[in-house]
């Protein structure tokens, strides 16, 4: 009786180490000057206001937690000011500047890893936004490999269309980033341990 309670114990350890593999960090940006050619898409000068999550912490927010910026590859359909497709690569770069409790360095560092959807939304009134969606990979401060998706809404430009340049209203960054592998590694080890402990309970 007393051996198969510890196998339970164990297998109650074993079960959520093993599952609690990854984590989400939303970041929110705003501002920054987005400009592009056909040669690709480039954001600079966004500052970080929100981050939700980061090391299992609750939601952050300030003027100036620090910064996004990103380039995108080159533009392989469509057009600037009617929406196209830009190739995967270029770079993105998520950094905290060591403020409420964010840390100062680069949290983010990555590249588009498909194509990048660069979208006109023609408004009820005749004016016009884009938005920039695309999917990432790169790796987090810790150095584990995380993937992600960006969403970036620019400013309104009027009845006129993105002519190379252009402000960012906002943006929001969803980060997916693991946990330590000791923790995997742990929980794997614990359901080793539980099935040595089923064989000798047999035996027993």
């Amino acid at each position: 009786m007393a051996k198969k309670l510890i196998l339970l114990a164990v297998l109650a350890l074993a079960l959520p180490m093993a599952a609690f593999a990854s984590s989400q960090v939303d970041f929110t940006n705003s501002g920054g000057m987005l400009t592009g050619s056909s040669s690709g898409l480039s954001l600079s000068g966004s500052t970080l206001v929100a981050v939700n999550g980061l090391n299992g912490g609750g939601l952050i927010t300030g003027s100036n937690l620090g910064s996004l910026s990103f380039s995108t590859g080159a533009l392989t359909s469509g057009s600037l000011q009617m929406g196209g497709t830009f190739a995967a690569g270029g770079s993105f770069t998520i950094a905290g500047n060591g403020s409420n409790g964010v840390p100062n360095g680069v949290i983010f560092s990555g590249s588009f890893s498909g194509p990048v959807s660069w979208t006109l939304v023609t408004l009820a009134n005749g004016t016009h936004n884009y938005i920039l969606t695309g999917v990432l990979t790169g790796t987090n401060a810790n150095g584990f490999t995380s993937n992600g998706v960006t969403v970036q809404l620019t400013i309104n430009t009027g009845k006129g269309f993105f002519n190379g340049s252009t402000q960012i209203s906002s943006g929001d960054t969803n980060i997916v980033v693991p946990e330590p592998g000791s923790l995997t590694l742990l929980g794997t080890g614990l359901v080793s341990l539980a099935g040595v402990v089923r064989r000798k309970i047999k035996k027993a």
